[in-house]
């Protein structure tokens, strides 16, 4: 009874790996004989002692192809591992990758974190002072879009994100829209430096200049596109910086660091999700 106990214990071992590596099942002749052994009555009753012994070497015979199998799977195993990483490796050194329904959806996400963060923005449109608007929204344009580099690491990313922003805030504040231009020039010019968004820093660079890029735009804008006069034209006049340079660089060198420090915080918030598992690549 031990013989057979510890025999009807091998087999159920063998029966888990009872495929070759290639995912085909074994003949079911090998299978038959298997199933022989883990029942000593369909053997013993055989009267001849000739037979029984055949029958005992395909069984021998049968147990040593299935452990064969199970070899050899576990050697390929690591090797087909190996494979799929080194693909994923290659497919990471190039700097255009194709977009996965995952990335334009957590794309999405950051931007719906950016615009509802930015609600102060309506508030902040009619007040007649150079870069206000970009005082009021350069912290959290500039933290969310950076988490979203950081974890989508394909060049579009930041484009995407601004696609976004302007589909909502140009009904508010049509010269946001400008803010596409800003982003395909942050970006191309963070790849001709970074090639590519690998660098943690990449991202940071393409944050901080991305919302200041908005001031020559706006003023350009407002120069082009409105003619005012009377009581109006005072107003325009401070919004687009006036004749005062020294306020204009002033707050221009503000936003920029603005933008920088909402930058550098959004790096260090995604490497601490990614250490909790949360921000996955």
């Amino acid at each position: 009874m031990t013989d057979y106990s510890s025999r009807n214990a091998l087999f159920r071992r063998i029966f888990r790996n009872s495929c070759d590596r290639k995912g085909r099942s074994l003949p079911k002749s090998t299978s038959r004989l298997a199933l022989q052994a883990t029942n000593p009555s369909s053997t013993i009753t055989i009267g001849d002692k000739m037979e029984n012994e055949k029958i005992q070497n395909e069984i021998d015979e049968a147990a040593s192809s299935l452990i064969a199998n199970a070899e050899e799977t576990t050697v390929y195993k690591p090797i087909n591992e190996q494979k799929t990483a080194q693909t994923e490796e290659k497919a990471d050194g190039k700097i255009f990758q194709k977009y996965k329904i995952k990335d334009i959806v957590f794309l999405a996400i950051i931007t719906a974190c950016t615009l509802a963060t930015g609600a102060v923005m309506p508030l902040l449109v009619n007040v007649p002072l150079f870069g206000i608007v970009q005082l009021g929204l350069g912290l959290q344009f500039s933290i969310f879009p950076v988490i979203g580099m950081m974890k989508v690491r394909k060049p579009g990313a930041l484009l995407f994100q601004s696609i976004f922003i302007s589909v909502f805030l140009i009904f508010m504040f049509p010269p946001m829209a400008l803010i596409i231009v800003c982003a395909v020039v942050a970006e191309a010019l963070a790849l001709l430096i970074f090639r590519g968004y690998k660098n943690d820093w990449a991202c940071v660079f393409a944050g901080t200049i991305y919302m200041p890029m908005t001031l020559p735009l706006m003023y350009g804008y407002y120069k082009l596109f409105y003619t005012v006069t009377g009581e109006e034209k005072a107003a325009v006049s401070m919004l687009i910086g006036g004749a005062n340079p020294a306020m204009v660089i002033g707050i221009s060198v503000a936003v920029v660091a603005l933008c920088f420090v909402g930058s550098v915080v959004g790096m260090l918030i995604s490497r601490e999700l990614k250490k909790a598992g949360v921000l996955k690549k």
